[in-house]
Formats: C-alpha cells, structure tokens, sequence
C-alpha cells in the first residue's frame, strides 16, 4: 500500500536555454551536459546559477549515444558512433573549453601526451578507450570515480589513475574502493604554466567479468558492487580485491549450459519470476567467470553474488510486449558518521530498479533485503534515487516517493535504536507518494544535488499553441483526474471520503513555484523543453508534513495516517543528519567536496536547528504512540527520551481528554519505565503525587514499585499511606504492601505505628517482600557493576539500628536472588557505618547460604581476615554481638569444622575477652573447616605471634593442614607436651598411624631420658606404648625397645602386645 500526501516537494523551476533539441541529458559537479538531437556537440550548463548560464561547448569525435559523468576526477564518458563503428571516449579538463582554449589532445588509453603541450599548460583531454566488444552501456563509481562498461556479453572495469610530470608510472587515485571525494570544480591540473605537481587521469582496465548468458542493457558500479540489468533480470554482485590468486573454472557451468540450450532449441522457454538474496544468488543460472587484466601486480579480485531478481513476462500487467523490460538501475550509497570498518567503506548501500508499474529498492550491505516496493498509478518511464526522495516520471507527471535509506544507515550508526532508548521508523515501513507535478510530454529524468532535470518533448500531433492556448481551469481538471485516477488505483475511493472530495477540489498549481520567463529562442514554439526543478530543503518539507499532519491530529489523534507522515518526517530528518554528519566528518577540504557531490553545492543546514526539529518530531510521535493501540505503545518510550522532553512535560501532554479519560497505554508504558529505571532526578511533590494518582486509578498493582522508585522520594507520604490503606481495605493484604505502608509511616516519624507494622509478618515473609520489591531497601545500581550509585533507603537504616538480622537476612536474599551483587552490598553496610559488625554478619550468612565456588573462596578470605585483625587489633573489635556465634556457625555451616579436641588444650583461659575468644574460635573452625584455602591467608597469618598459645595453635593448625605431622609433633612437644596425645589421637590416624612408633614413641624416649622426672612426658610415654601394643605385632614392638637398660619398662606392654597377637 502507498500512501498519499499532497505535500509540495518542489520549490521552483526554470527552463534551460537551449538552441537545439536535447536528445541526452546527464549531470554532475555542478553542471548539466545536453547532447543536441543525433549531435556531436557536448553543452555545460551550470546548475549552481541562475538562469543556468552556458559553461562551455566542446565537440565530440562522434555522435554521442549515452553520456554519464563522475564527481571524482570530474570526467565524461560517452559511448559515440562514427561511421558505423562504436567507440567509448572519456573527456577530461572539459571545463577549461570554457576560456576559450581551442587546444585538444587525443590520445589512447594508458598513453600520455608528452612534451610542453600537456606539462606547460592545462588543455582538454580525449581519452580513446579501446574494447573488444561493442559497448552498450557505462557506469561510474561516486565513490572512487572507476569506470564499468558493460558490452554484450562483457563488463569491463577500468580503474582510475592519476599521473604525474615526476613520476610516469601508474598511480591510484585511491584504494580499490576509497570514499575520497574531489570537488568537482577542481579539475586535474587547473593551474596554467609548468606545475611538476600536475596530474592527469588516465585508466587501467583491470578485470573483466565475463557473462554467457546475459546480455547488461544497464549497469551500475559503487563501492565494489556491480549491477547489471538485463530484459527482465538483475544481478548484482560484489568485488574485492585480495592478494591470494584466485582461479575460477567456469568451463563446466558453460558446457553444461550449452548443451542444455541445445536440446531445448525446439522449445520456447519462458523465464519463471525467482528471487535470490545475499549467498542464495550463486544459486542463479547466470555463471560469471573472472578473467583479470591489470598491467599491474595490485591482487586479484574475488567475485561474491548478492541479490538476482528476474521477472516473468506474465508478472506484468497493463504493458505492451514493446515495454515489458526494467529500467532505471541504480547503486547508492550512504555514510555514517561512525565508520566502523573504515572511512573508505560505505556503511550503507542499496539497489533501484523498476518496472513500468512497479519499483524496487534492496539493501545490499550486511543482509540483502527487500526495503520497499513502489506501486506506480501509471507507467512510468525513468526513476533516480535520490538523498531523501526517489523521483519517477510517466508521460505527463514527474512524481516523488519517500525511501527508507535512512532507516537502514541509522540503525548502523546507532546501536542503541531498537531498543528502550532510542527509536527509529522501521525500515519496511509504507512509502508514501507526495503530490505530482504535471508536465507534457516528459522523456527522461536526472539529479544532481537539489535539482532534478527533466526533459520534456511534445508529441508532434499535438502543437504546443493548443497547450499553451489551454485555460488554466484545464490544468486543474487534468491534475484532479490523474489524481482521483491514483487513489483509484489504490483502491480508495474518493467520493466516499469527504476529506478526499475536498482535498481534490483545490486548485493544486503551487503559488510557490516561479518560472523563469522564456527567451525568444522559445517564443518561437518549439515542441521541447529542458526543465530544472528545485527541491525543497529536507527541513522546509518537514515543516509542511508537520503542518499537513495537524489535519489527522485534530480530527483523530490515533489516526495510523498520522502515524506514518510523522514517521515520514522523522526519516526525512535523520537523513539530513546522517549527511551532515557525513560532511563534518569529512572536515576542511573534503567537507567542502562532500558538500558539491552530494548537495549540488547548497550549503548544508544548520545541524543544531536539525537536532531541534528531531526532538519536536519525536515528542509529537512518542504523543501519537503514548496514546496508540497496545501492539506499538512500547515505542513511547524511546521516542519521548529521545525528545528530551522531562517526565513532568510528557504527563503534562498525556492528561487524559474529556472525550477519552483514560491514560493511553503507551503513556503508563513510558512512565512505569522511567519510574523503573534508577535516575537521579527526583520529581516534584505535586508530580510524584499526580503519579500516584495516575496509577491508583490505572493499575493499582504497581503502585508499591511506583512508591519504591528514588523519583518519588518527594511524595506526600500522609496522602499515598491513605490510598495504600484503601488498598489494604479493598485488596488482599500483601507483605510489599505492608512494608509499603511502613516505610510511609517512618517518613512521618511514626516509629510505633511503623514497629506495629514490621510486626505484623513474620520476618521470612518479609524478606520475601523485599526479594519482591528490592528497591525496599536501596536505590541505584540497576544490576551493575557500579556499587558507588547504590544507596541504602530510609528503611534500610531504620533497620540497621531496630532488626539487623532482618536486613542481613535480606541482603543475602537479594544476593541470592541476584538483585543485588556482592560489591553493591558490601557498599551498603558501609554506608550505613556497619563495615565492622553488620557486614561480617553478612559475610558469614552468605557463607550459609551461597553456593558459587568463587564467591564462597572471596568471602572465606574476607571473614578469615576480619577474624586477624581482631585478634591483633583491639580497637578493630564489632561495636555490637555478632549475630552468628562460633558454636552457630559450626553447626550451621558446612565450611565451619568443628573444633579439634587438641585445641581445647591450646586455648587461652576464660580471662580473654567474649570479643577475642570468639574471633579466634571462629578462626579455628575455619582452619578445621574443608573449605578454606590455606595458601590465601597464611601471609595473614604470619603476622601472628607463636609466644601466646592461641597463635601457637593457629600456626599448628597451619602445620597440621600441610600433612606436615612429624614437624607438628615436635614443635608441640617443645611447647605444650601435654596436648600431644589429644593431638596423636586425632590426626595420627589410618595411613598416619604409624607416626605412633616411627616418630611420637622415639620422641618421647628420647625426651624422658634427658627429663625422667617429667611426669607429663612419662605419661604421655604410657599412652603411647598402650597404642603402639594394640597396634603391633610383638616382633616390631620388641624392634622398637630401645636398646638403653630400660627393656624392664617395656615389658609390661610387650606382655600386652604378646596376649593380643595370641588371642586374636
């Protein structure tokens, strides 16, 4: 569906003076090129002055059967017949014609003209480029000014060069595909005398594609994309340059094609309507093989397929046999002002071509797609894609069309669109068509910046004296039928339409169109004109839809014609901004460049009053979408960010209508969203009390997140407790709710009435409550990483001083729920000023409850740590009881173990502090505990001394944990021999048993025989002859009897050995 605006794209038009009648038009820096009917003689005209005064006139070798131009290098191109013979010619320096120079050099393609006649002064060049096949048509690249011929069954690409008076040998101007632009005003060489600086152009013809089975009557070229149009089918495809050789066999395809074509000779094939898009269209039955030609070593080119479209001859309805054949084949390309690949790239570049009745435009770059397709009221006879526009022509009308070019490049410059920040009209959103300006006898189109050039030719049955004599009252009648003739042909009727009716009974000749009075060489009634009509600016034509589109808002502001003119003016704007931004980006020289190429030399538009005007666009569509139906009222939301506009100016401009007084969807869309999201802006308390208004009558249910949200920290909290009372009264009691309304009653100071409150739920339920609705408890954040935006609410401090087990039970809730990371956390306790108690609190019921490795072994370093400093530091001692005690934590936690039985013997006496015996209770049961990793804090633990038995035992623990047992026994035979049995019992066990008698039993002896009055040691001995008895047969325990006189002392317990052995 196409829709239609009658919104004036055009702005004036003048008449080219012309003496004889054109038969080809081409344009380019600047200029426009007529070749007279059947002619030799080549006119510049120049499009940047009024009247469009004669540049220059220059003779060609041959009469001219097709011309194009480049921007770069600022060249012609022509393909010529003479004599029978079809030659292609490129005319470099034309402009200096205009001073009157006669001198011409004439030479073959790489062969410079030597000696003072080129070196000593700027003359025009006629560059004879030699082909083996007949030329049939010829494109030039905007981008790197190369040249593609496209012959019978051939394309040849010709790259351009440029030399120089120091350096003969071949150069490139660019890259293989570069984005440098050269103004078209400065022609190679514009300087007169000897410059060793001067440059010409000249060609290297560099690769030729060979196609058996397609026959280009149009081609294309940009940025390494290549086009051809055949009949009834287009190809494109993709160069790139690469260093590999690459070698491509295409024999088999064609013998495979030849044969095929001969058994089928007795038939009449009709082609079947295929689309093949990006890695499908190798798919198509068109081989292209590569055959490379570079007089140079520059790489190798390889060939990728992009997008092949043929069409049935029955796909066309309403056209002879004679006009059943595409036209207007077309490469664009856009730049961005982020280039990501790189600033010689096209980010962007599409694919026209058309019908008689219908247009098509592709995406080629990243996914080949189908952007839009243009359903013509008539047969049209030529179309040019432009920057904002696409122009056709029919018979009598020239006629404009929006395209979605811009949608595309914007959602590669900008990543966030799409998303719930910004925004951008989808790129197969509907065309539009914008009013038609009627013309006789129109033959073709072309455009260069702003202008776009028509040339018109009367039919000779029909004299222009009749058409001029015609009243004025004809013109309209003409006009208002081809009109209703359109909207007919869409399917609308206009007599059922009263806004159609009265649209089509105004007088559409626009009053703001000037027409220069024609010369007496027209007043002689010729039956042709050459037209050059003016675009309006992008800004003044959104203006006008602007205005235009106040008709839908007044009468139905949910209207989807509104809907889709603003989006049309959205595109219209973000197309300007990506082409200033292009510009900007250019900088100095370049800039200037890029302004003549793209602009026709119009000076850009103010970028700021662009952005001004995008704002204004996107507030009026966030309006349209805010109160739209639910299937797109997500699009508020990006739309009304990006207009800048504060929350308080969208309520303002969403407070519901007396004929609908309910909020649109879009609006609580939007505004639950900005209330969602972490902001620093607090609003007022008349805007935060109107917020809760708006959703106490729109959605109750989130009038608690709605009361959570740091926007609303101004809210009246005596007038939203009563409507979250009428909520309790009205509603089922929910714990959020509860909490709610307890965090009001704490703004009023109303600690009774708040205690009763936090009473009333038992306090799992109200951890629940908070998981539910964390920002209960702080503010900021968002999930990231940024733990200094968080902040503890007003509730989270009440807590921390009246139920800190509560707030710890819900931090590690929140953690576990993952509403809130472990920074973030640890960032709140310190703002609340319980780094020290409520944070190791923390910490450890994290250990409860966590199950991620890495953070188990971070917070085991973290308390392990703590549990130091406050064993050597006093001072670091919690201000308040833990809430956990050791015996808690070791029963309750898997990575607390329990404490040794030997460590019983080791600690210090009750006379300690609660504070440091508990810490070093911890301490331990860590150390006993699986889960820590004993190479994390042994450099803390170094800082323990070994003089007081609490650190001797740490340091033992340390010892033990190491496997290193031997070192174990004698250092805490050396320290506290009366703990070493406690200790052998346990952990000279299983595989370490034999320790007893290999190194316990000879310390012992040892030690009692320098110490025989040591009672602890004698004891200790006892114990030990009693385990290694048991545990021995009687040959190894009577190994182990030293061999000193003291055998007598061994016996009793070698007798043991011996009963043992006997009755087992």
């Amino acid at each position: 569906m196409v829709h239609v605006y009658n919104c004036h794209p055009f702005t004036s038009q003048q008449i080219v003076q012309v003496e004889q009648e054109p038969g080809l038009v081409c344009c380019g820096g600047g200029a426009l090129f007529v070749v007279a009917t059947g002619g030799c003689k080549v006119d510049a005209y120049s499009l940047e002055k009024e009247g469009c005064p004669l540049i220059c006139r220059f003779a060609t070798m041959g009469t001219v059967r097709s011309i194009r131009h480049s921007n770069i290098g600022d060249y012609l191109v022509t393909i010529e017949e003479k004599n029978s013979a079809t030659y292609l010619r490129a005319y470099t320096n034309w402009r200096y014609q205009a001073e009157e120079k006669a001198r011409v050099g004439v030479r073959l393609l790489g062969h410079l003209l030597r000696g003072a006649s080129v070196w000593g002064g700027v003359q025009m060049e006629i560059i004879e480029i030699p082909l083996a096949e007949r030329p049939v048509a010829m494109a030039c690249c905007s981008i790197s000014g190369d040249l593609l011929v496209g012959c019978e069954n051939t394309l040849v690409l010709f790259t351009l060069r440029r030399q120089n008076q120091q350096n003969l040998g071949q150069q490139n101007v660019q890259g293989p595909w570069p984005n440098t632009t050269q103004s078209s005003s400065q022609s190679q060489g514009q300087t007169s005398g000897s410059n060793p600086n001067l440059s010409v152009l000249d060609f290297e013809r560099s690769v030729i594609l060979h196609l058996s089975k397609m026959s280009p009557k149009e081609v294309a070229l940009c940025g390494g994309y290549v086009a051809v149009q055949g009949e009834l089918e287009v190809l494109v495809l993709k160069l790139e340059a690469t260093s590999l050789p690459v070698t491509v066999d295409p024999s088999s395809d064609t013998n495979k094609t030849a044969d095929f074509l001969e058994d089928q000779s007795d038939f009449l094939l009709v082609p079947r309507h295929q689309e093949l898009l990006g890695h499908r269209a190798k798919d198509c039955d068109i081989p292209v093989s590569i055959e490379q030609t570079g007089l140079e070593d520059r790489g190798q080119y390889t060939l990728f397929y992009v997008l092949f479209r043929r069409f049935s001859p029955e796909f066309f309805q309403g056209c002879s046999v004679e006009e059943m054949h595409l036209h207007s084949l077309q490469l664009y390309s856009m730049f961005t002002g982020n280039q990501s690949v790189s600033q010689d790239e096209p980010t962007c570049v599409f694919c026209f071509f058309s019908l008689p009745t219908t247009g098509y435009l592709y995406s080629l770059k990243g996914e080949v797609e189908l952007l839009s397709t243009y359903q013509y009221p008539e047969k049209v006879l030529e179309a040019v894609l432009m920057d904002h526009l696409l122009h056709v022509i029919t018979k009598g009308a020239l006629q404009c069309f929006t395209v979605r070019c811009a949608a595309v490049a914007a959602r590669i410059e900008d990543p966030y669109i799409d998303t719930t920040i910004k925004a951008c009209p989808p790129c197969n959103m509907e065309v539009c068509a914008l009013r038609m300006q009627l013309f006789i006898g129109l033959r073709s189109v072309c455009a260069y910046g702003h202008h776009v050039i028509l040339l018109s030719a009367a039919d000779t049955e029909t004299p222009e004296e009749t058409e001029r004599s015609t009243p004025r009252r004809g013109f309209e009648l003409k006009e208002n039928n081809t009109l209703t003739g359109f909207f007919l042909a869409m399917g609308i009727d206009p007599t059922t339409t009263p806004a159609l009716e009265n649209l089509l009974s105004r007088p559409f000749l626009n009053r703001k169109w000037t027409i220069s009075s024609p010369k007496e060489t027209s007043s002689a009634g010729h039956g042709w004109n050459l037209y050059v009509v003016d675009t309006v600016s992008p800004l003044t034509l959104y203006h006008e839809m602007v205005e235009y589109s106040q008709r839908y808002a007044e009468t139905n502001p949910q209207a989807q014609s509104l809907r889709h003119l603003l989006s049309e003016a959205h595109l219209l704007l973000r197309a300007s901004l990506l082409q200033t931004s292009e510009q900007q980006q250019s900088g100095g020289s370049n800039a200037a460049a890029s302004v003549l190429t793209r602009s026709g030399g119009e000076a850009p538009t103010d970028r700021q009053e662009l952005e001004v005007a995008l704002r204004q666009n996107c507030a009026q569509l966030g309006d349209c979408f805010s109160r739209g139906s639910q299937k797109d009222c997500h699009l508020a939301l990006p739309y009304y960010r990006m207009s800048g506009l504060s929350v308080t100016e969208v309520m303002s401009r969403n407070r519901p209508l007396p004929s609908s007084p309910h909020y649109g969807p879009g609006f609580l869309f939007y505004l639950k969203h900005y209330l969602l999201e972490e902001v620093d802006h607090s609003l007022s308390q008349e805007a935060a009390d109107e917020v809760v208004d708006i959703f106490s009558q729109s959605e109750p249910s989130m009038i608690i997140s709605v009361c959570a949200s740091p926007c609303m920290i101004n809210v009246n909290p005596a007038r939203t407790l009563q409507i979250l009372q009428h909520m309790e009264d009205t509603a089922e009691v929910s714990v959020p709710l509860t909490i709610t309304m307890a965090t009001m009653m704490l703004r009023l100071d109303n600690l009774p009435k708040f205690t009763e409150l936090m009473e009333r739920h038992a306090e799992m339920l109200l951890v629940y409550g908070f998981i539910e609705e964390p920002r209960l408890l702080l503010h900021g954040g968002g999930g990231g990483g940024q733990h200094t935006q968080v902040r503890p609410t007003a509730l989270a401090r009440q807590l921390a001083n009246s139920h800190p087990g509560l707030l710890v039970a819900a931090m590690v809730a929140l953690h576990e729920n993952n509403k809130v990371q472990l920074e973030q956390a640890d960032h709140i306790f310190q703002e609340l000023g319980c780094e020290n108690s409520l944070q190791v609190d923390f910490w450890e019921a994290m250990l409860m409850a966590s199950s991620q490795d890495a953070v188990i072994q971070e917070l085991l370093f973290r308390v392990a740590s703590v549990y130091i400093d406050r064993l050597t530091n006093s001072a670091a001692a919690p201000k308040r009881k833990s809430l956990k005690s050791s015996d808690d934590l070791i029963n309750s936690c898997s990575h607390y173990g329990a404490l040794y039985p030997w460590l019983t013997v080791l600690n210090p006496a009750s006379t300690a502090s609660s504070q440091h015996q508990e810490a070093l209770h911890k301490l331990q049961a860590l150390l006993c505990g699986p889960s820590l990793l004993l190479g994390s804090v042994v450099p803390l633990l170094e800082q323990l001394s070994e003089e007081t038995l609490w650190g001797f035992s740490l340091h033992l623990l340390c010892v033990t944990r190491r496997g290193q047992y031997s070192s174990s026994i004698e250092r805490l035979l050396d320290r506290c021999p009366q703990a070493i049995i406690a200790y052998a019992n346990h952990q000279l066990q299983d595989k370490h048993m034999a320790l007893w008698w290999q190194k316990l039993l000879p310390e012992l002896c040892n030690r009692t025989r320098s110490a025989s009055d040591n009672s602890i040691l004698l004891g200790a001995l006892k114990e030990t002859l009693v385990v290694v008895a048991m545990e021995t047969s009687p040959a190894e325990f009577l190994e182990l009897i030293p061999d000193d006189g003291t055998a007598a002392y061994f016996l009793p317990h070698l007798l043991t050995c011996s009963q043992k052995h006997l009755l087992a």
